[in-house]
């Protein structure tokens, strides 16, 4: 079984020490200063509270970066009542008679002290402000592109129908495809066949016509085909 050996703390000895010591010389200034009993001894422990909440308040701030300023001005202030007894307590103050503007610090220091104390438990802590600007950076571009999203204005391009092939019937042998003529090229055509029935009485062949229009034989069947 294992056993806890205690050892004594230099800081800790030194702490309860400098403690008894202002404590005390807190004591005697007060009782110096007309305040007599358990008045004397209640003095020590209010300078000592307001010190231990400045201090505990200047943390807490820190902690949640926020400004301590508050919390600093109350420390000085139980700082400056503990120092100010431990100094005037070192002889450089006559205790039998104590000046008048001393006796009014020490008589007014309990309304002080409860000031600093109610101001440094009581005041609530300001909460940070939500920085809404760290959101994912994937969420930001998805709803930048869904915001910003347009149709596309171009016109869209339909295939060309591919020509359809010829219908090739077994009996009567191949069929050529049909050819697109220009309605311009008909006109003149038909102009072509009427001059050749008036001059010759006959309807115009194939061959003739190709020969006058100077087309190919599919398109000169093709145009054949509409003047019939």
């Amino acid at each position: 079984m294992n056993r806890t050996t205690l050892r004594p703390d230099a800081v800790l000895v030194q702490a309860v020490i400098a403690g008894a010591l202002s404590f005390a010389h807190l004591h005697d200034l007060a009782e110096a200063a007309g305040q007599s009993g358990w008045k004397a001894w209640a003095y020590p422990v209010s300078v000592d509270l307001l010190l231990v909440a400045a201090w505990r308040r200047l943390r807490a701030l820190r902690a949640a970066g926020e400004s301590a300023r508050s919390a600093w001005t109350w420390f000085a202030v139980a700082l400056a009542a503990s120092l100010g007894a431990n100094v005037a307590t070192a002889g450089l103050l006559d205790l039998t008679d104590v000046p008048d503007w001393l006796r009014i610090l020490v008589a007014g220091w309990p309304a002080l002290a409860f000031l600093g104390g109610t101001l440094l438990v009581h005041t609530p802590a300001v909460p940070a402000p939500t920085d809404h600007s760290t959101e994912p950076a994937a969420v930001d571009s998805v709803i930048e592109r869904s915001d910003s999203y347009e149709p596309d204005a171009s016109p869209v391009t339909t295939p060309a129908p591919s020509p359809a092939l010829p219908v090739i019937d077994p009996e009567s042998g191949p069929v050529r495809a049909a050819v697109a003529v220009p309605p311009a090229l008909v006109a003149h055509a038909r102009k072509v066949a009427d001059d050749h029935r008036a001059r010759t009485g006959h309807p115009i062949d194939t061959d003739t016509l190709r020969a006058r229009l100077g087309v190919p034989p599919s398109m000169a069947d093709a145009i054949a085909a509409q003047l019939a």
